[in-house]
């Protein structure tokens, strides 16, 4: 059952209006850079494989070199975050990762991939968790989904306008005595050096320093965030080594592996699957583009339902569900257009669970667990998803030689999640978003 909201007041309007206009777009395109950066490896590897001699498995796993170094350094930096304030933070993030970016282009053997793949994640280790917990400093529970699916529509968009751009950079090969491969991460990184720079004149560690904001809109935000963190929540205060423990931070982890996986793996071997079917690497990339323009609309709709019925459950199941079907439809899929379908569905399903997801996860958290929190969840989901799935598929793609059935490990996987959460979230009033009453 569901209750609308109290109508909204024109002040509460007017300065959530400032702050999404102030500070989601910024975020946005530090967003769809970190992504480019992180999946530009799966379009440069169609030229790049074959000049460093990596077979899909060496491939594999120095993509997932990524996660690892990304765990290994995502609590530690998101806990920097809170201390230091996302403007010097998120800064130095996007500043370094950039120049680790730029730096691929002077991989020469597969020892060199390895070391720089695992300093990138290093890197941007602490971004994304570290925008999340940012955005609750400043926007009310009542609007995360839409406003985290928005911001988050950065992710698809990335493939959407990467694969193209990377397509087009590839055929750059020879200019300069440098294959085309080493413009695409020299282009792509240098962007994301001078917003990292950009940072520390966009951003505002909190809404009490927000000079833009008017003093009415100031203080309502800073007495709407107030309330919001009295409520209680289901995972309290708790030591860092007891919230590693806590069992609703690994069920999060574990529902959030599903979707993380599916979209890593996807970004890193999607274009070698398109091309089997025989393309060219311009058509790889403008194909490989469409199941990520479906995303991009798909989960920010799916965001905005979710805070409109005040409902985080089935908003978050659904697209899994979505996601386990289009695995395995894939899998048996012999054929381009079914493939292209299947993977789109994969890909909606795996960025329509983010804003819904997220919003649950923060909304379980309590204000003095919630850096470490979400970045404890996004990390091992990342280890998992990431790491060891993108890992997965290279292992099964070589044993049995099809791209497609690489893809059965992540559809089980997906199963499991999907009964993790519902477990999780069996009882009622499991899922509250503030200004809502609903049943589960």
């Amino acid at each position: 059952m569901h209750t609308e909201p109290m109508e909204k007041s024109a002040l509460e309007c007017r300065t959530i209006r400032k702050v999404v206009w102030r500070l989601i777009p910024f975020l946005m395109v530090c967003y769809l850079l970190a992504f480019i950066d992180r999946g530009n490896v799966g379009m440069a590897s169609l030229q790049m494989n074959h000049d460093l001699g990596m077979s899909p498995r060496v491939f594999g796993f120095g993509s997932s070199l990524f996660f690892i170094s990304y765990f290994l350094c995502e609590v530690p930096s998101n806990l920097a975050l809170q201390k230091y304030g996302a403007r010097l933070w998120i800064g130095r993030i996007m500043f370094t990762w950039g120049l680790v970016s730029a730096a691929t282009a002077l991989v020469q053997n597969a020892t060199m991939f390895y070391v720089l793949r695992f300093l990138l994640g290093a890197a941007e280790a602490g971004f994304f968790p570290g925008v999340l917990l940012y955005l609750s400093y400043w926007i009310p529970a009542s609007y995360r989904a839409r406003i985290v699916a928005t911001f988050m529509v950065a992710i698809p968009a990335a493939s959407f306008i990467g694969s193209p751009i990377s397509a087009l950079l590839l055929q750059m090969d020879g200019v300069w005595g440098l294959r085309g491969w080493q413009w695409l991460f020299i282009l792509e990184g240098i962007p994301t050096v001078l917003l990292g720079i950009a940072c520390l004149f966009m951003l505002t560690n909190k809404p009490a320093d927000a000079k833009w904001l008017a003093d009415d809109e100031r203080s309502w935000l800073v007495n709407a965030l107030e309330t919001a963190q009295k409520a209680p929540k289901k995972v309290p205060s708790l030591p860092l080594t007891k919230l590693f423990r806590n069992r609703y931070v690994l069920c999060l982890a574990l529902v959030n592996t599903c979707a993380s996986a599916a979209g890593s793996t996807l970004a890193v071997w999607q274009p070698q699957l398109l091309k089997s079917f025989g393309l060219s690497v311009m058509q790889t990339g403008l194909l490989n583009s469409v199941p990520y323009a479906a995303a991009s609309v798909l989960m920010v709709y799916w965001g905005r339902r979710s805070d409109r019925v005040g409902e985080r459950r089935w908003h978050t199941a659904v697209p899994m569900l979505l996601i386990g079907m289009g695995l395995f439809a894939t899998s048996l899929s012999g054929s381009l257009l079914p493939t292209i379908c299947m993977l789109s569905a994969v890909l909606v399903g795996a960025y329509s669970f983010k804003g819904p997801f997220w919003a649950l996860a923060t909304g379980m958290l309590s204000n003095s667990a919630v850096a470490a929190g979400l970045a404890t969840v996004n990390a091992i989901a990342n280890l998992l998803g990431g790491g060891l799935m993108v890992n997965v598929y290279g292992w099964v793609k070589e044993a049995t030689g099809s791209y497609a059935l690489a893809l059965m490990p992540l559809a089980i996987l997906t199963i499991v999640s999907v009964a993790m959460l519902l477990l999780l979230t069996r009882r009622a009033h499991a899922t509250p978003v503030a200004g809502k009453t609903e049943t589960v």
